[in-house]
């Protein structure tokens, strides 16, 4: 699955019911749907409102499903994050000016397998997801 979107906030909802309903297929349970669920909406809300400082843009994101596992990546092209290191620290946030948590990164560690972060200054930040769905039958 492939969905671009503009990044207003609005449309973080619309990324988090489109990626539920791609990952029903796997019948996941309940809690990891809303793993599921939450992580993209963090990877979203980042890229809306870090990568493109709430300037409106194309937010991207891509789905796909091997045997039980279901692959999730959001891509920005806003501003990057100049140190990847010190934005995954817990309560660390680029804008305190909103009252940000800092949470984003570590919400998102602790709710997939497996999460790869890439970023370039001035080129954007993509983030891919990976979440093994347990009592699924697998689907390819």
């Amino acid at each position: 699955m492939i969905l671009s979107f503009s990044s207003v906030s609005g449309n973080e909802g619309f990324a988090r019911a489109t990626v539920a309903a791609f990952a029903a297929k796997l019948d996941p349970t309940i809690e990891e749907l809303e793993d599921i669920k939450t992580a993209v909406s963090e990877a979203v809300t980042n890229a809306i409102i870090h990568g493109y400082n709430n300037q409106e843009a194309m937010v991207y994101l891509e789905a796909t499903i091997v045997n039980n596992v279901i692959e999730i990546i959001v891509k920005d092209e806003g501003c990057g994050i100049a140190d990847l290191e010190l934005a995954r620290e817990a309560t660390y946030t680029s804008r305190p000016d909103l009252e940000r948590s800092g949470m984003g990164f570590t919400i998102m560690e602790h709710l997939v397998d497996e999460i790869e972060i890439m970023s370039i200054v001035e080129k954007g930040t993509q983030i891919t997801m990976r979440k093994k769905i347990q009592n699924s039958v697998p689907v390819n």
